[in-house]
């Protein structure tokens, strides 16, 4: 009896981390990255792979483009969103018995999204135009040499250089950026969030850098700050003012979002806002906290007691 070899795995399927990985930076909300996949398989599927030099190459082109125009029309949306526009988060849960991140309904969110994700960084990317957007993540994010993204994008190399070069000055100006080892970062967290669950307001005080800012993004659906709240003084009488209001209805849950310890907010056991914290390492520097309830369809709905 002969065993046949396996059949090869077809590109699309080995890619498709990598593909998602791509749509979900460009536009920030998993339901149009997996439009633009869905668009892409389509002609993926019409495409003769023999004829291809190179099947990834053709992947990354067609998702790369078909981001751009997506993008594009939304920007007039964007425009008109209500309030601070954030990216809608990716989630995994820490299993508080192994410490280990469980992933919720994220099946791309392994290796290609271990990267460059965080709320933060996705956060200033929504400054770029559409191709300048392309050009930055192709080059910083999944190291392609400058031929291979002139070709993806369709330009000469030299301009492609130019918005990278444009891209990565405009990056470098919106964001601070900290190497924090993820235990500190994760201890940090475990203080703030015991600090917020007690309405302790000199301990969430005391957690916050003099700078800290937080921006809320509530769509128009729930009620958001419409600019960033700056300072711990005015930060941390919010948490406490919710915990004087609500009390044991609040209740709080580490998760990684999009890669980095975060929080998860339940009223009354139903997820209210998923909230990324940045940290120097000493203190919170700054808090994105997501309460548009469209952004949350990905978070774990009710609040596991466990």
């Amino acid at each position: 009896m002969t065993l046949s070899a396996p059949a090869p795995a077809d590109p699309f399927t080995t890619l498709r981390p990598r593909l998602f990985g791509i749509a979900y930076r460009m536009l920030g909300v998993r339901a149009d990255a997996e439009d633009v996949l869905q668009d892409a398989w389509l002609r993926w599927s019409r495409q003769d792979p023999t004829a291809l030099q190179s099947a990834e190459a053709w992947l990354v082109t067609v998702v790369t483009r078909l981001s751009i125009d997506r993008l594009r029309a939304l920007k007039a949306e964007r425009e008109a969103y209500v309030g601070w526009w954030l990216p809608e988060p990716l989630v995994q849960l820490h299993d508080p018995s192994t410490g280990d991140a469980q992933h919720h309904h994220t099946p791309e969110a392994a290796a290609e999204l271990a990267g460059e994700l965080s709320v933060a960084f996705l956060y200033v990317l929504e400054r770029l135009g559409p191709e300048e957007r392309a050009a930055f993540l192709l080059r910083q994010v999944f190291d392609y040499d400058y031929p291979e993204i002139a070709a993806q994008l369709g330009k000469t190399e030299a301009a492609c250089r130019q918005m990278v070069h444009r891209a990565s000055e405009r990056v470098q100006q919106s964001r601070t950026r900290f190497e924090v080892p993820r235990n500190v970062h994760h201890q940090l967290l475990q203080r703030f969030m015991l600090a917020a669950k007690s309405g302790d307001r000199n301990a969430i005080e005391a957690l916050l850098s003099e700078d800290a800012q937080l921006i809320g993004d509530g769509g128009g659906k729930v009620p958001s700050f419409p600019k960033p709240l700056v300072g711990p003084f005015r930060i941390a009488n919010l948490y406490w003012a919710l915990f004087r209001r609500l009390g044991t209805q609040v209740a709080y849950r580490m998760a990684l979002i999009n890669g980095e310890p975060g929080l998860l907010r339940y009223v009354n056991g139903r997820i209210e806002s998923a909230q990324a914290l940045v940290t120097d390492g000493e203190r919170i520097v700054a808090i994105y906290a997501v309460r548009n309830p469209d952004k949350l369809v990905g978070v774990p709905a009710v609040l596991d007691q466990r």
